[in-house]
């Protein structure tokens, strides 16, 4: 994957969903970023604590993908346009970009009537990924799971996102999991994870109700207040919405909703979390929580908070970030877990020391210190 001396070098960010609301909207987004005609609000690697880190470049970005739908992502963006999740005109002004990563989307699966056996699959999804680097003549590409969650596995067989996790393996390529499905944590994929010489980060993005507890946590704890009780809801539409619909796949989300705060309490509270698929509500949602603890002398307190975003425009951000960070980590020679991009994270992978966010996030600026330090 060496670069030609007679260009810069270029990146490739292949996306698994690459046809969904997060894929459209970090096509779309970086494409806007790079043209001037948005700032970069959200991007934390856009930030000065990042300027020297030696990223690649946003405009170095090239994007392709797999998904199992149909929809074009010029199509994909006016949709989101419509629905106010992308600005008024910004699918036609990015129209050229949005058809060329269209151009670089393959057909994902495992689709129905499909026979193939996993190595067969895994094989194809390489092989797409390799081409894709060989054509577009790409100095490496980072592989970022942003599909639809999907329920926990039931038994040995790989579910679709481990099947493209040991694809971006065996492909070379670094691995970032952005959604709270199996990937990489797969028992059966442990041994190639242990053996790839290639960085890997995940999974779950933390782009709303969980960023907040990782920071309400933290402040109960440092002020010895007791949280007896933490209860939340969540409603919200579009894919997402419908994947969650089913309880296994919520399981799995609210997985590492309940982990941050266990990890910042030090233990686990009364109180669920309810994910409620509301179609009418599209690509945004709304979180709400309502905890419950006590003060000095046991003075009963209750705090309630409601976080309304939309989803792709929180997340989107967070993806160009990741793949920026790790593919400036494979570039300098880093493998394993990046237990360092933890900040971004419900369920990180490796050994993460502190799940409260200021932690984290302190632990990111020392990664970037050392991504640009001279080799």
């Amino acid at each position: 994957m060496s670069a030609s001396l007679s260009r810069p070098p270029r990146t490739g960010v292949w996306l698994v969903g690459a046809r969904g609301s997060v894929a459209t909207t970090v096509v779309a987004g970086c494409a806007a970023v790079t043209a001037g005609l948005r700032p970069p609000t959200g991007l934390v690697t856009e930030t000065p604590a990042f300027a020297g880190s030696g990223l690649p470049a946003l405009p170095s970005l090239v994007f392709g993908g797999h998904d199992t739908t149909a929809c074009p992502l010029p199509k994909r963006a006016e949709e989101l346009a419509a629905g106010g999740v992308l600005p008024p005109g910004l699918p036609a002004a990015v129209a050229a970009e949005l058809a060329d990563a269209e151009g670089e989307i393959r057909p994902g699966g495992p689709l129905p009537g499909d026979t193939r056996e996993a190595d067969a699959l895994i094989a194809a999804f390489a092989a797409d990924i390799q081409d894709f680097v060989r054509r577009r003549g790409l100095d490496r590409a980072v592989v970022v799971n942003v599909a639809s969650t999907e329920p926990a596995p039931d038994g040995p067989h790989l579910p679709p996102s481990s099947l493209y996790a040991a694809a971006a393996l065996r492909a070379g390529c670094p691995y970032v999991n952005f959604t709270p499905s199996t990937g990489l944590h797969h028992p059966a994929l442990a041994p190639l994870a242990a053996s790839s010489a290639v960085p890997y980060a995940g999974r779950d993005g933390k782009t709303g109700q969980t960023l907040l507890r990782s920071v309400l946590g933290p402040m109960f704890a440092q002020r010895a207040l007791d949280v007896r009780a933490w209860s939340g809801a969540n409603l919200l539409g579009g894919g997402d919405g419908a994947s969650l619909a089913d309880p296994a796949a919520a399981a799995a989300k609210n997985a590492g909703k309940e982990r941050v705060l266990t990890d910042t309490l030090g233990g686990t509270p009364e109180g669920e979390v309810h994910i409620d698929d509301v179609p009418a509500l599209g690509d945004w949602k709304t979180a709400w929580d309502h905890i419950a603890f006590d003060g000095f002398l046991g003075t009963r307190m209750i705090l309630q908070t409601i976080w309304q975003g939309c989803d792709s425009a929180l997340a989107a951000p967070l993806v160009l970030d990741l793949a920026r960070l790790t593919a400036r980590a494979h570039e300098r020679g880093l493998t394993g877990p990046l237990t360092e991009l933890a900040f971004f994270f419900k369920d990180p992978v490796g050994d993460v020391p502190a799940a409260a966010l200021a932690e984290q996030y302190a632990a990111l600026v020392r990664f970037a210190k050392r991504l640009g330090e001279t080799e």
